[in-house]
C-alpha cells in the first residue's frame, strides 16, 4: 500500500462514519458498467465542495488491492449489487490528488530551480511502481505512461488511474502554456493511444472544469465527460438529490422549506433538483441557514469574471440578479479560465463554478439559490455597481409599499431605480423596463416566486409575483407598460383574464399597472385589489 499506488480506504471510512453520511455507493454501479467497454474513461467535472473527493476516495476503497473494504461497504447501497464483488479490491490502483502534488512539487522548486511540476508528478508514481516491480522499472525510467507499458507487457497486469483536481495545473497557473501543454501530453499518454488500452482498465477523473478544448476539440476527445451543463448518468451524484435532503431534514428536525430556499436551485432534467452537498451538510451541523460559501477567495473570483468587459455581461447579471433566466450559448467556451471571447464564455465558466445553474431544456441560466446570490451580491458590492447595490438596498421598502396601495411611493421608488441603473441597462422597451421591474423587487425572492411571462390562455401576464407556502402576502400580477398609461395595464389585466391563471390560489391578489412615458422620463403606477 502506497500513497500513490494501491492507496488504502481511510479517507472513505471516515467519510462512512461521519454523522451525515449520504450513500452514494450505486456511483460504483456505473463505474463497473464502463470496465471492459470500449472507452472505459470517465470525466466528473462539478463544482467546488459537491462532493468530488469523497467519491474518488469511495472508488479507491473499492477498487484497490492495497486494503480489504468488504465489511466497509457492508449495509451500503451497492453491496447489494450482484457484481459488487466482482471488482472489490481487485486492481492496481493509482490515485492521484494534483492539487496535493502541485503543492509539494511548488515546495521541492524551492531547492531544486531545475524541478519541473509535471516531471515532480511522474517521479512520485514512479518510485512507488520501481518499489512493486522492481524487476521492470528501472532507475532512470522518466515516463509513467512508458513505465506503466513496460509493467503491463511484462505481467498482463492493468491499473485504475483515479484523478482528483484533474485541472488544478489549469485554474492555479492559468497562464502557464508550458506547463499546461507539458500536463496534457502526460494525459494523452495515459490516456490515449494503443499501449494505454492495453495497460488501463479504468479511469475516473474530477475536476472544476471540463476538459480543455482546442479550437472545437477536446484534448482527450475520448472521455464520457459529465458536466454541470450535461451530467449524463452522473446527475444523481453531482449533489444531494430532493428526496436525500427531504430524509435529512427529517431526520434532523430541519424546516426543508427554508432548506430549498438557501440551496436548492440546480436542476438536472432526468432526476429533478440537486442541493449543494457541503451547504447541507453545514447547516445541518451549525443548525444555522446561511452562506457556507465562505472565503475572500470566493468573493474575489466571481468579481473577477463578472467585471470583465464583454458586451452584454453585465446586463445579463443584472437580469439574473432579478430572478430572470437569460439564454447563452454554452459550446464556445473552452474549457479553461483564459480564452474567453464572449460574454457567454464567462457566464458557461460560472456554471461550472456553480455559481450558476443551466436548464439544458431551455437553454437558460440563472442563479440557483439565495446563498449563491448572496455571493453575487458581495461581489458587486465594492466593485463600480453601485446603482444595482442601492436598487438592491431600496428592494424592500418598494415591495413594502406595493402592498401598502401606496401607488405614489412605489411610482416614484421605480423612477429612482431607472434613473440609477441607466449606465447599467439598456432601458428602451418592455423588455428591459421588466428587468428594472425585477430588479427593484428584488428583496421579494425571499417571500415569493417570479414568473415572468406567465401563460394565462389568453395571452401571458408580463410578471406574476407567487407567494411562497410560508409567506401570508398576497399574490402580484404586474403588468408593464411602454408609452402607455398604467390605467391601461390594469385595464389588460382585467379584459385578459390574467388572473384565471391563479384560479387554484385561495388568497389576496393584488393587480400592479406600471408604465413608462419616454417623453417625460416618469413612471406611473396603480395598484387595486382583486376578488376570485
Amino acid at each position: 500500500m502506497g500513497i500513490y499506488l494501491n492507496p488504502g480506504n481511510e479517507q472513505f471510512v471516515v467519510s462512512v462514519n461521519s454523522e451525515l453520511y449520504v450513500d452514494k455507493t450505486e456511483l460504483i454501479k456505473y463505474t463497473n458498467s464502463r470496465i471492459g467497454k470500449d472507452r472505459p474513461l470517465i470525466c466528473s467535472s462539478r463544482p467546488r465542495r459537491f462532493g468530488k473527493t469523497m467519491a474518488v476516495t469511495m472508488l479507491a476503497a473499492y477498487y484497490s488491492k492495497g486494503c480489504h473494504s468488504e465489511k466497509l461497504f457492508e449495509g451500503l447501497q451497492i453491496s447489494q449489487n450482484e457484481f459488487f464483488k466482482v471488482h472489490l479490491n481487485k486492481y492496481n490502483v493509482i490515485f492521484l490528488d494534483i492539487q496535493w502534488m502541485y503543492g509539494n512539487a511548488l515546495e521541492e522548486m524551492k531547492r531544486d530551480s531545475t524541478l519541473k511540476v509535471v516531471s515532480y508528478i511522474q517521479e512520485q508514481v514512479i518510485a512507488e511502481l520501481r518499489e512493486e516491480y522492481a524487476e521492470y522499472v528501472r532507475d532512470d525510467d522518466i515516463s509513467l505512461p512508458s513505465v506503466l507499458a513496460k509493467i503491463n507487457v511484462m505481467t498482463k497486469e492493468q491499473f485504475i488511474i483515479i484523478i482528483d483536481e484533474w485541472d488544478c495545473l489549469f485554474r492555479e497557473d492559468k497562464n502557464n502554456e508550458n506547463l499546461q501543454k507539458e500536463y496534457i501530453n502526460l494525459l494523452r499518454g495515459l490516456f490515449k493511444g494503443t499501449p494505454s488500452g492495453a495497460f488501463l482498465k479504468l479511469a475516473y477523473i474530477t475536476g472544476i472544469l471540463p476538459i480543455k478544448k482546442y479550437g472545437t476539440q477536446s484534448a482527450l476527445n475520448n472521455f464520457r465527460e459529465h458536466t454541470m451543463v450535461s451530467p449524463r448518468q452522473m446527475a444523481e451524484y453531482v449533489g444531494f438529490t430532493e428526496t436525500e435532503v427531504r430524509t435529512i431534514c427529517k431526520g434532523h428536525d430541519m424546516p426543508f422549506k427554508e432548506m430549498q430556499r438557501w440551496y436548492d436551485g440546480y436542476y438536472f432534467e432526468k432526476i429533478g433538483h440537486i442541493y449543494s452537498p457541503n451547504s447541507v451538510i453545514e447547516a445541518v451541523d451549525s443548525r444555522e441557514f446561511g452562506n457556507y460559501w465562505s472565503g475572500t477567495e470566493t468573493y474575489e473570483s466571481l468579481m473577477t469574471y463578472i467585471a470583465m468587459d464583454f458586451d452584454g455581461l453585465r446586463q445579463l447579471i443584472v437580469d439574473m440578479l432579478g430572478n430572470q433566466r437569460c439564454s447563452i450559448d454554452v459550446e464556445s467556451f473552452q474549457n479553461d479560465i483564459t480564452s474567453f471571447k464572449s460574454a457567454d464564455d464567462v457566464i458557461t465558466l460560472l456554471i461550472h463554478m456553480g455559481y450558476l445553474a443551466y436548464d439544458s431544456k431551455t437553454k437558460k441560466v440563472f442563479i440557483p439559490n439565495d446563498e449563491v446570490r448572496s455571493v453575487f451580491l458581495r461581489a458587486i458590492r465594492n466593485d463600480g455597481w453601485e446603482e444595482v447595490i442601492k436598487a438592491v438596498d431600496a428592494s424592500e421598502a418598494l415591495l413594502k409599499a406595493t402592498l401598502e396601495m401606496n401607488e405614489k411611493a412605489v411610482a416614484q421608488m421605480i423612477q429612482e431605480v431607472h434613473m440609477q441603473s441607466s449606465s447599467s441597462l439598456i432601458y428602451n422597451n418592455e423588455i428591459s423596463l421588466s428587468s428594472v421591474i425585477a430588479l427593484a423587487y428584488y428583496s421579494a425572492c425571499r417571500d415569493y416566486t417570479l414568473v415572468r411571462e406567465l401563460p394565462t390562455g389568453n395571452g401571458f401576464a408580463d410578471m406574476v409575483f407567487l407567494p411562497k407556502r410560508t409567506s401570508l402576502n398576497p399574490a402580484l400580477v404586474v403588468e408593464l407598460k411602454w408609452d402607455k398609461t398604467a390605467e391601461g395595464a390594469i385595464s389588460q389585466i382585467k379584459s385578459k383574464g390574467y388572473v384565471s391563471v391563479l384560479k387554484e390560489y385561495k388568497g389576496n391578489i393584488l393587480l400592479v399597472g406600471i408604465s413608462y412615458e419616454k417623453k417625460s422620463r416618469k413612471h406611473q403606477c396603480r395598484i387595486e385589489k382583486f376578488e376570485m
